[in-house]
């Protein structure tokens, strides 16, 4: 097989995978007591890490608030940076689609994300002036990790379309990286 066969074949796994996902992420129903969001409810504190490349920038602490609000099926999703409440954050966190994962953050001021859960993990992505902000949240025993990757919208580089047999492939330039493990308090 040529490399050229094998990245073909590659990028077709990779591709039907992900055409596939949504349907996987339906099958698998989380019951009882792991429910997502009841099993994550409660406030959670940490430190934040912070990467721009090589460089670690100052971290900061991080608290997520996942609490009942008034509404059914209604939760709190109230982020906090720094110390005192500096940076407050009150969203709301409610179902659009519960039995295929996806969720909404509705930050209450015209602005809605989409989020989705995927195995395990609870995640979405948004673009805001010329960034594009993948989040990732991960109940992982009494921790919730959080992860947030920060890349640049407009491709860096376009490669590969040589012909019909290669498909074009963008690649994005990664800004910086933040990483938070939080303890329930």
């Amino acid at each position: 097989m040529t490399l050229q066969q094998k990245y073909l074949s590659f990028l077709s796994v990779l591709i039907l995978s992900l055409m596939t996902s949504p349907h996987l992420v339906a099958q698998k129903k989380p019951t009882g007591s792991d429910s997502f969001p009841t099993s994550w409810v409660g406030k959670w504190k940490g430190n934040m890490t912070w990467y721009q490349g090589l460089q670690q920038r100052q971290g900061v602490q991080m608290e997520l608030h996942i609490l009942p609000a008034d509404s059914t099926d209604q939760y709190t999703w109230r982020i906090i940076y720094g110390t005192g409440g500096q940076d407050n954050r009150p969203y709301i966190l409610k179902p659009f689609n519960k039995e295929r994962g996806h969720w909404l953050i509705d930050e209450r001021n015209s602005i809605v994300l989409d989020q989705f859960l995927i195995g395990s993990r609870f995640c979405g992505t948004f673009t805001v002036e010329g960034n594009t902000i993948m989040n990732c949240y991960e109940l992982q025993g009494d921790s919730l990790l959080v992860e947030f990757y920060n890349f640049q919208e407009k491709p860096i580089v376009i490669t590969g379309g040589g012909d019909s047999t290669v498909p074009k492939v963008k690649t994005y330039g990664m800004r910086s990286h933040q990483r938070a493990v939080l303890k329930r308090f």
